[in-house]
């Protein structure tokens, strides 16, 4: 006697999905960065930079900002430099208290950062195009 044979031809993917779907739910928190990850690669981040005037500090944060977008957000951003000396009521009604500040306004959520955004790393955390690291400075002792 042969063996019987199945009419319904045997699937490879599903035991795939089914090994995704069991990993996604012992790691919700891998899921969520791997969606993060995807998103962040494909969204257009909207920026403002208030500066004052053509100070040298105004300059360096300009070319700083510049320099981080077309390395890590080539193509996939806009960013608006104001002068808040020039346009006083931009920087009223956005409540500049310093500057340079630099606002993303999205991807949300909206995040500030003032000074001369020097550090490529902190800006990149606050744009939230890398993640931070595990360990925080305040937990080391």
């Amino acid at each position: 006697m042969s063996p019987k044979k199945s009419s319904r031809p045997a699937s490879k993917k599903k035991p795939v999905k089914a090994k995704a779907a069991a990993a996604t739910k012992s790691s919700p928190t891998a899921a969520f960065e791997k969606l993060l990850r995807k998103t962040a690669t494909q969204e257009r981040y909207e920026l403002k930079l208030y500066v004052t005037g053509t100070s040298p500090r105004s300059g360096q944060a300009i070319a700083n900002v510049r320099a981080l977008c077309e390395e890590h957000l080539a193509g996939r951003y806009d960013l608006e430099v104001i002068d808040i000396y020039q346009q006083p009521a931009v920087a009223v009604s956005e409540q500049i208290v310093a500057a340079p500040t630099l606002i993303k306004k999205f991807p949300a959520p909206t995040r500030r950062m003032i000074g001369d955004l020097s550090n490529p790393h902190k800006i990149l955390i606050g744009l939230n195009i890398v993640a931070p690291a595990t360990k925080t400075a305040w937990v080391e002792l």
